[in-house]
């Protein structure tokens, strides 16, 4: 069985658990449902819209993904990608420009995927990834990219534990000021999923969880532990959740700079880190 059959049938059997059905919207008259989800996972200012049904018709055109998650024909979650670059590992040293098309590597950037409260812990989140996954390699594209909040605990445990990806990079304030309902108010740090989707991680991850793991198996770990709810507590103790944006930031740069990489997460939900362990 090929790679790219093996991830259909993983989306599959995520799609039948979840008691939904995902496809691409690649009609324009379908990617208002789109729309309409991410405005009510992350409700905008009065009369404002986080992308229009314009911008996805041209994102689908030249290449990109958008699809949405359905109960019968109810949406309940969507989600967005496009078509970015990378420079290929190895290129810098020899002097790639930026001119030099063989120092880069097509990937999938995932800018936005979300599901209606209504749906959350149901793996809707989860078998729209995997989807996701299997039509990316259809079309010849061995790698997703997002980025994600590393203070909420259910993102860091779907990403690194379900979807089998790697986190590297920590950028401070990475979006600049938000005002959407949930991150208004608080720096938008985020960290990066890198996604290989033919990889050891992701093939293991679609047929299972990965497991916790405990700081005390490494040499040489650091912990970094994150609140239980962090968006709850933007809104009960604003000044604690800046504590923990700040505490958290400083964490993961210092660690990062000193070649430490996260490995997994521990039965707590903290980040584990070891030296040398990015791949």
């Amino acid at each position: 069985m090929s790679v790219v059959d093996d991830a259909w049938r993983a989306a599959a059997r995520a799609e039948e658990a979840a008691g939904i059905s995902i496809r691409t919207l690649d009609d324009p008259n379908d990617q208002g449902i789109a729309v309409r989800i991410f405005d009510e996972v992350w409700p905008p200012e009065s009369g404002a819209t986080h992308v229009k049904s314009n911008l996805l018709r041209a994102l689908v055109h030249s290449g990109g993904y958008v699809a949405a998650a359905f109960d019968d024909s109810q949406p309940v979650g969507a989600a967005l990608a496009v078509v970015g670059r990378h420079r290929v590992s190895g290129h810098e040293s020899e002097g790639g420009s930026p001119e030099d098309a063989s120092s880069w590597h097509a990937h999938l950037h995932s800018h936005m995927a979300g599901v209606v409260d209504a749906y959350r812990n149901r793996h809707v989140g989860t078998a729209i990834k995997l989807h996701q996954r299997a039509w990316a390699l259809s079309c010849g594209i061995d790698t997703v990219v997002w980025s994600f909040d590393p203070l909420v605990r259910r993102n860091a445990r779907l990403n690194v534990q379900k979807l089998g990806t790697h986190v590297r990079d920590y950028m401070p304030n990475f979006y600049g000021n938000m005002d959407d309902a949930i991150n208004t108010g608080d720096p938008s740090d985020r960290v990066f999923a890198w996604w290989v989707l033919d990889g050891a991680s992701a093939i293991s991850a679609a047929r299972a969880p990965i497991a916790d793991v405990d700081s005390a198996d490494f040499d040489d770990a650091r912990v970094i532990a994150i609140p239980d709810d962090i968006v709850s507590l933007r809104t009960t103790d604003p000044d604690q959740a800046l504590e923990w944006r700040m505490r958290v930031r400083e964490q993961f740069l210092d660690a990062l700079e000193h070649d430490f990489s996260v490995v997994g997460l521990d039965p707590h939900g903290s980040y584990v880190l070891a030296k040398g362990s990015a791949s």
